[in-house]
């Protein structure tokens, strides 16, 4: 029997609108919240003055303590993996809706961006499971690219982009773009505003920690010092290093925390 792209295509169709990818997709929804939800606790806990480690080894290291921890890591692999697949089948044959043809390929490719971001994450997890987790890696891998020719433009460039998605995503939340994902007369009046704001809040706090942490990336390749480059563990403890940085790292955490609230709001409401 020849399978044809029509029929692949109608099989894919299928697969994307079906209830299965409806569920894993909201799975992977609700894990990116549970890693974010630890982040931001942590986070508070360092703005306290304990130390912790606030990136996702951090988390992952946080629940994995607790009881039933590595099944539920197990969870946030498949949630992770479901939603790389939902997002994968977006890429292919998703946003179908959107008739201008132009905007539509520019969705498909995020969406196929995402799908290979949250791969990387599921397989990060499973490895973290299997083998336990390691240190802050951005600093060290800078330092081998820089060593590399062009490796400080590189570097420079990827600064700037990350600085640019943090700043767009911290400028989208606050224009309540995200509200767009969802389908608004599913969630309940009660619910309403605490969605927004949680939306809101979490969109433009986390904007702004990618932000941040593309401008030290930018530091790093300017003075051409790979110490200047910082992941999100660094990042935040550099924050809190400074005038009353304390503060604003909590101020931080919450906007995180809230950000994680807003995954569990997507998981629920999103359409997908």
């Amino acid at each position: 029997m020849t399978v044809t792209t029509s029929d692949a295509k109608q099989a894919a169709r299928q697969a994307h609108d079906s209830k299965t990818v409806d569920v894993l997709a909201r799975l992977g929804l609700a894990s990116r919240g549970a890693v974010w939800l630890v982040i931001g606790l942590l986070a508070v806990s360092v703005a306290l003055g304990n130390q912790e480690k606030t990136d996702r080894n951090g988390a992952l290291g946080a629940i994995a303590a607790k009881p039933f921890g590595e099944l539920l890591l197990v969870v946030l692999v498949i949630g992770f993996l479901g939603y790389a697949a939902w997002r994968g089948l977006s890429a292919a044959v998703g946003h179908r809706d959107e008739t201008d043809e132009n905007k539509r390929w520019r969705k498909r490719l995020v969406s196929l961006t995402r799908a290979l971001l949250y791969t990387g994450f599921a397989v990060s997890t499973a490895k973290f499971l299997v083998a336990g987790g390691g240190g802050d890696k951005t600093e060290p891998l800078t330092a081998r690219v820089m060593k590399e020719s062009g490796g400080r433009v590189l570097i420079l460039v990827v600064g700037v982009v990350v600085l640019v998605i943090g700043l767009v995503t911290a400028v989208r939340g606050a224009m309540r773009k995200q509200e767009d994902r969802l389908e608004g007369y599913r969630v309940p009046a009660a619910l309403r505003t605490p969605v927004t704001v949680v939306g809101v809040v979490g969109l433009i706090g986390r904007g702004l920690v990618i932000a941040l942490i593309g401008g030290f990336l930018v530091k790093a390749a300017a003075q051409f010092d790979p110490k200047q480059a910082k992941g999100l563990d660094a990042a935040l403890k550099t924050l809190a290093e400074q005038a009353y940085g304390r503060g604003l790292l909590l101020v931080a955490a919450i906007a995180l925390v809230a950000f994680a609230l807003w995954s569990f709001a997507e998981a629920a409401y999103r359409e997908t």
